[in-house]
């Protein structure tokens, strides 16, 4: 009985992506640790211009129907 829970790696895979969830997270912290901000504005720049996008494409749909 020991001997197979040793040898079943059946949670193995959901560990391995939860290792690398967390090391993503932690990058994600510490770029936007270095960049103090200056990420942000581009980040929110790049947002509007798809929400900008999709109202003009929903707009164009609206008239054309």
């Amino acid at each position: 009985m020991i001997s197979r829970f040793i040898n079943d790696e059946s949670g193995q895979g959901i560990t391995e992506y939860g290792a690398i969830l967390a090391f993503v997270a932690i990058l994600v912290a510490l770029v936007f640790s270095l960049t103090q901000g200056a990420l942000k504005g581009a980040i929110c720049s790049a947002f509007s211009a798809v929400a900008n996008q999709l109202n003009n494409l929903s707009s164009a749909a609206g008239a054309a129907s």
